[in-house]
């Protein structure tokens, strides 16, 4: 299975992963998931796998500028609405290397995790 990388391309972390994967021969398919959105099933599947709190960014922009109301009391359901209504609400980078995730980038992991793909 590819790898694929979701987020927003003008994100500086995300052009930082992706210099990092391209410096290591990575092939990877991009995913602009401000572009063309994200299914609900797959933030299903990464909330399954990760949790809501891993992937729901509250320090973004985006969350900040809600209302305080929408910010309070989020359970897993109200945090999916949010992420799907708005998907830069997603802590970003989400690499998808087939078996397994990692959200955000760090070089040591990605050095780890990605070359023993």
């Amino acid at each position: 299975m590819p790898v694929t990388i979701y987020g927003i391309p003008n994100c500086d972390t995300m052009k930082k992963a992706r210099t990092w994967l391209e410096s290591h021969g990575v092939a990877y398919a991009f995913h602009d998931y401000r572009a063309s959105g994200l299914p609900p099933q797959t933030l299903d599947g990464w909330v399954k796998e990760l949790g809501w709190q891993v992937l729901l960014n509250k320090a973004s922009t985006s969350f900040r500028a809600l209302p305080e109301g929408d910010r309070q009391d989020i359970d897993e359901k109200k945090a999916k609405a949010l992420m799907l209504a708005n998907p830069t609400m997603i802590k970003r980078p989400v690499l998808d290397l087939g078996d397994r995730l990692l959200v955000g980038f760090k070089p040591d992991i990605y050095e780890r995790e990605v070359d023993r793909k």
